[in-house]
């Protein structure tokens, strides 16, 4: 069957699945370089008008920053450009209802665009496939939960905010109970919106939990990752608390991960990371897999830690690594190798943190594990104990430095392509002059009497 009338079967199908779920309207949207969910409802009618021919979509949304505020070096788009429509596909296979709004479906937008972040891994994804291997993946994410709203949060200018929870009870029974309408509700509803939830718990810190969501192929994984928390937080709203995926949101608390655990497998199904006689259980696949992020690593660190934040979270003894280091079982690294059956044979990529967007994330990791499999690159010494201690690569301490090595690296942009490359430096370059420009309240505090 050709793509004309795949799409057409796929529609067709969909007219069906609408009135069975009782769909009324729907929701489109993408993801931008920050990972914000940017999209629009639109009705019935003009849904099958696009869901064959795509939409026109302001391409603003990688013009503009965060707080949409425009970017003044853009290339992609800007006032030069005159902010025009880019064209956007439906991908009709990312059709969820969504549970909390009833009569709602729910799609994912593909941007024609260099900068978009979902098109960057997809592409890494067809390299995947063309060099013969297909991804498993995961995510989990820490987060910590107040009993906040938007309003409130500003009110109190993010400072005294109150945590769902006090005190330091990772792994509680007793908190979760205590709060089991709100942890059931996110269970469920995520479930529902097909973000499969594997184990949930509190972790140390008032009102903070970690959600493990469940493997998939690279695509869908990523997606799932992606919608966890804007769904999370729709959630919340509709129970008067609020998430918050901060890498570090206070220097006296302990910061939140987004760890991504990714394997290798052939086309045809079979894992291809474990290897009972290879050293530690690992298939000269993986060795190679794993030299290559390990290589790479201190030359993606703005792709995978995008935050002036980020780098809060990235200090000694704060259960993020500070240099490019790879051990098994060894929760104090970058990489942690997670052994076991060959299928369930791993690596954690443990650098991430909560305020990644999983699509670049994964797609830069990966990217440097298939150029060290390319490569044949060798795997250097595992490092066991403290990983804080051990003689490797550092990483990047601050974005600006970051984004420094990335824009020097020939490698990466070999990996993701010039244009998305040049385009995410240009929107970290910005990032760093806002806060450079930015008179922070440590320093009105220290400076503002005694100087």
């Amino acid at each position: 069957m050709d793509t004309a009338k795949s799409r057409s079967s796929q529609i067709d199908h969909l007219r069906e699945q609408f009135k069975k779920d009782g769909i009324r309207k729907v929701k489109l949207g993408g993801f931008d370089i920050d990972c914000i969910l940017r999209g629009k409802y639109v009705s019935l009618d003009k849904f099958w008008g696009v869901a064959d021919s795509g939409i026109g979509f302001c391409d603003v949304i990688f013009g503009w920053d965060s707080g949409d505020q425009l970017y003044d070096n853009a290339k992609v788009t800007g006032w030069h450009s005159g902010y025009p429509d880019a064209h956007a596909s439906v991908d009709l296979s990312t059709y969820r209802p969504i549970p909390w709004e009833e009569g709602t479906a729910a799609f994912l937008l593909d941007f024609e665009v260099p900068a978009a972040p979902r098109k960057l891994l997809q592409h890494v994804e067809q390299k995947a496939r063309s060099m013969g291997y297909a991804l498993k993946c995961a995510s989990e994410y820490e987060f910590f939960i107040f009993k906040e709203t938007p309003e409130s949060v500003r009110a109190k200018g993010y400072a005294n905010l109150t945590p769902l929870s006090p005190g330091m009870f990772g792994y509680s029974w007793l908190r979760a109970s205590e709060n089991a309408p709100l942890v059931h509700a996110l269970q469920d509803g995520l479930n529902a919106f097909d973000i499969e939830i594997e184990g949930f718990h509190t972790e140390t810190g008032p009102g903070v939990y970690e959600a493990a969501i469940k493997y998939d192929s690279l695509l869908r994984a990523a997606d799932k990752a992606a919608l966890f928390k804007t769904a999370a937080k729709e959630i919340c709203a509709r129970h008067g608390v609020m998430p918050c995926f901060m890498a570090k949101v206070s220097k006296d608390l302990p910061g939140c991960s987004g760890h991504l655990h990714q394997s290798l497998w052939s086309l045809d199904g079979t894992p291809l990371f474990h290897d009972p006689k290879g050293p530690r259980g690992m298939s000269k696949l993986m060795q190679h897999y794993l030299a290559g992020q390990v290589l790479l690593m201190p030359a993606v660190t703005a792709l995978i830690a995008p935050t002036i934040n980020s780098y809060k979270r990235m200090v000694r003894g704060a259960w993020s690594p500070t240099l490019a280091t790879w051990g098994v079982e060894n929760r104090t690294t970058a990489l942690r190798v997670i052994g076991g059956s060959p299928s369930a044979t791993r690596v954690e990529y443990r650098f991430a943190a909560a305020d990644m967007n999983p699509y670049i994330a994964l797609a830069a990791s990966i990217a440097c594990g298939l150029y060290g499999i390319e490569k044949e690159l060798p795997l250097g010494p595992e490092t066991t104990g403290n990983g804080y201690d051990a003689k490797a690569q550092p990483l990047p301490p601050s974005l600006r430095l970051a984004t420094e090595a990335l824009a020097a690296s020939k490698e990466v942009r070999e990996i993701l392509g010039e244009q998305f490359v040049d385009h995410y430096v240009r929107t970290r370059d910005w990032e760093c002059r806002q806060f450079e420009s930015a008179v922070t309240k440590w320093e009105l505090e220290r400076y503002f009497e005694i100087i």
